[in-house]
């Protein structure tokens, strides 16, 4: 089968589209013809050789945590999956991922893919619903009535923040830039403010309950947040190597999320996406071959919406 590898970590040119062996599932595992997979920041983060603590792969590795595909072989002991059902999944972070033909997976990890979508494009959910939906209510608490500020809306999974969060009852107010203002204001924000040309702190004129950074921002910047936090509210921070900050005078509680793979999470998203509750956007479809070009995009900043990379 072809498959996307890389053999020593670097930038992006480590990438090398080849010829591997068919892989076998085994106890506990099914193996899955693949649609698609996605590419998502982390991807390049383990190429780069920047996570080998927290996450350690075995060299030579293929990317890929998001898988959209159709079970193709079970393994042993495996129960409540069959051959030729559609499914997805966020797989498991130190193993083989989805950028090939084929992709084993834990069984447990999977659950049965949208039916109102094209099952390609079903591959940009898992890392980024997840995390969204994560963010807001394992750690954020949120619930309706309360305020919300989702930093950095305009990226994949402030897309599905935003939704969710509208969905949950909650007065959404994002940050995004003017070329993702129409997107984050579609999505259901409730107001939308520019941080490249407004002070978010000087724009926020009431406390939140909640503020989801999902932004690369400055530490200072990211310390300002916190003072929009009402007193016994929370900072929930996805830029893990910026610890999320804290005000343990005001009761404000700082969260570093790390996201977690969640197949009854995962089929909740489904159902919402099934009953139109929930609109899943993809910026860009490429074939596999490609998929060292958006490596290298995203390296260099210039990558936009979230890309779905389609299997041979």
């Amino acid at each position: 089968m072809k498959a996307v590898r890389f053999h020593e970590y670097g930038e992006p040119g480590v990438l090398r589209y080849e010829d591997v062996e068919k892989p076998v599932p085994g106890a506990g595992e099914v193996r899955i013809r693949v649609a698609a997979t996605s590419f998502n920041s982390v991807d390049g983060n383990i190429r780069g050789g920047f996570m080998q603590g927290p996450i350690p792969v075995v060299l030579p590795h293929t990317p890929g945590l998001d898988v959209a595909g159709t079970v193709d072989a079970l393994g042993e002991g495996v129960d409540g999956i069959e051959a030729g059902v559609d499914v997805i999944g966020f797989l498991p972070m130190d193993g083989d991922g989805a950028a090939a033909e084929y992709v084993i997976a834990p069984a447990a990890v999977l659950t049965p893919a949208p039916k109102s979508i094209p099952l390609p494009d079903a591959a940009a959910l898992p890392v980024v619903g997840l995390t969204a939906w994560q963010a807001l209510f394992d750690h954020g608490k949120l619930q309706a009535g309360q305020r919300v500020l989702i930093n950095g809306a305009g990226g994949a999974v402030g897309g599905y923040a935003v939704q969710l969060a509208k969905r949950a009852g909650a007065h959404v107010i994002a940050t995004a830039s003017s070329r993702s203002r129409e997107a984050v204001k579609s999505a259901g924000a409730d107001e939308v403010i520019d941080h490249t040309s407004t002070s978010v702190p000087a724009a926020v004129t009431e406390p939140v309950d909640v503020v989801l950074n999902l932004a690369p921002v400055d530490p200072a910047d990211l310390a300002a947040l916190v003072t929009l936090v009402r007193p016994g509210g929370v900072v929930v921070n996805t830029t893990v190597w910026m610890p999320a900050p804290a005000d343990e005078e005001r009761g404000v509680r700082g969260i570093d999320l790390f996201v977690r793979s969640d197949a009854e999470q995962l089929s909740q998203l489904v159902e919402l996406i099934d009953g139109g509750e929930l609109r899943v956007d993809v910026g860009q479809r490429v074939p596999l071959a490609e998929l060292p070009a958006i490596h290298a995009q995203a390296a260099a900043g210039t990558l936009a919406g979230k890309v779905v990379v389609l299997a041979p």
